[in-house]
């Protein structure tokens, strides 16, 4: 199979370093505007599969001209893309997935095409980062064990291994997609009820070998497609994962405005909006550089089974691979990401249309080639209080 990757930035580049390895897998092409970055990474990877490209994914023919060179595309641009790359590969006819953006709309966008995808026998899976993405995957493998599935608590964050005063967080993907996930409202199921809850709130205490008690609150995207898919339950909720105190830090900007999209100050005659103060005043201060970060994951899937109450919860802590600077949100989105297009390119996915992570992924496999990538999620079973 031919795989194109658009966006040679670090999870563009490590999906790359992932695929490169599978003996299905002819031919990588990792296309990005930024040709030189692309090209280090090559010449450090020294892989006869992969060939760099040029692309400027605003221009809509160059797009479609690397689209067409593979049998799946990786969507790693910013989600902004993600409708477009999605409608491209329905009209080209190949299959694409993407890391997610529910912001927007667009993982909403992408779903609308369901009905063309299918007819073009193209496979769209959207949403496939951690969260959204790897939490979903696990929720319908836990879902699919249950008779009745009633309750769905979800936690995961990225976090450094050394955290460093006053924030104790460094970023692992995008600050301003950090923003939004704090100031966008998040949706949960209460009681059987679609509601909205305000993110940043609700701090509650949560355990992790090695690195203590740690917080999780609620912020925005988490839940994505699973409020749709499982629209029955009693009780759904994402909660982020951060160092004790950084919630309520995160809180006062917020609170004082400064994470606002449209506010906007005078200074010397111009018109500057304070977020991209914000964001352009912490990037660097937040940066994670050579410094080592860790996923924390764990899925609560609760319900009936054989008319006992059933709880299957999957755990997961993963570091940075310093071997090869391969940072644990990389590992983790990455990976997953590389085994999913190499699922639907040999034919494991074969249902057609668009569909969300945790009605098409098949756990069980997805766990076993996340394990031989040293990346270990571990299943738990409560049975009657009893944990197996």
């Amino acid at each position: 199979m031919k795989v194109v990757i658009l966006g040679a930035g670090l999870m563009g580049k490590e999906a790359a370093r992932d695929l490169v390895k599978s003996d299905e897998v002819t031919k990588v092409y990792l296309a990005d505007l930024n040709v030189r970055t692309a090209e280090d990474f090559a010449e450090e990877l020294m892989s006869d599969k992969l060939d760099i490209l040029l692309l400027d994914a605003t221009n809509d023919v160059q797009l479609r001209d690397v689209m067409a060179l593979g049998d799946v595309v990786i969507n790693a641009l910013f989600y902004t893309f993600n409708e477009k790359v999605a409608r491209l590969a329905v009209d080209i006819g190949v299959h694409s997935i993407d890391l997610g953006g529910h912001i927007g709309g667009a993982t909403d966008a992408v779903l609308g095409l369901a009905e063309q995808a299918a007819a073009k026998g193209v496979t769209i899976i959207p949403d496939l980062g951690v969260a959204p993405g790897m939490i979903n995957i696990l929720t319908g493998y836990g879902a699919e064990k249950l008779d009745k599935v009633e309750s769905i608590k979800l936690y995961v964050g990225g976090i450094p291994v050394k955290p460093e005063p006053p924030l104790n967080y460094n970023v692992v993907f995008s600050l301003e997609g950090v923003f939004d996930h704090y100031t966008d409202s998040s949706h949960v199921i209460r009681g059987g009820q679609l509601l909205e809850v305000p993110s940043l709130s609700e701090i509650e205490p949560i355990f992790f070998d090695k690195y203590g008690e740690l917080e999780a609150f609620h912020t925005s995207g988490g839940t994505s497609t699973l409020t749709k898919s499982f629209p029955d339950v009693e009780t759904l909720e994402y909660k982020t994962i951060r160092y004790k105190g950084h919630a309520e830090k995160f809180q006062l900007l917020v609170d004082l405005g400064l994470l606002a999209r449209d506010s906007e100050v005078v200074i010397a005659g111009q018109t500057v909006k304070v977020r991209d103060v914000m964001r352009e005043h912490l990037s660097p201060q937040l940066r994670l550089g050579d410094k080592s970060d860790a996923v924390l994951l764990r899925v609560v899937v609760s319900g009936q089974k054989g008319g006992s109450p059933v709880t299957y919860e999957y755990d997961l802590i993963t570091e940075k691979d310093t071997t090869v600077n391969e940072t644990a949100m990389a590992r983790a989105t990455a990976n997953t990401v590389s085994i999913v297009a190499q699922m639907i390119g040999n034919g494991v996915i074969t249902k057609r249309g668009v569909h969300p992570p945790e009605s098409i992924v098949p756990g069980a496999l997805y766990m076993e080639e996340l394990k031989k990538r040293g990346v270990v999620i571990v299943e738990k079973v409560e049975t009657n209080n009893v944990s197996a």
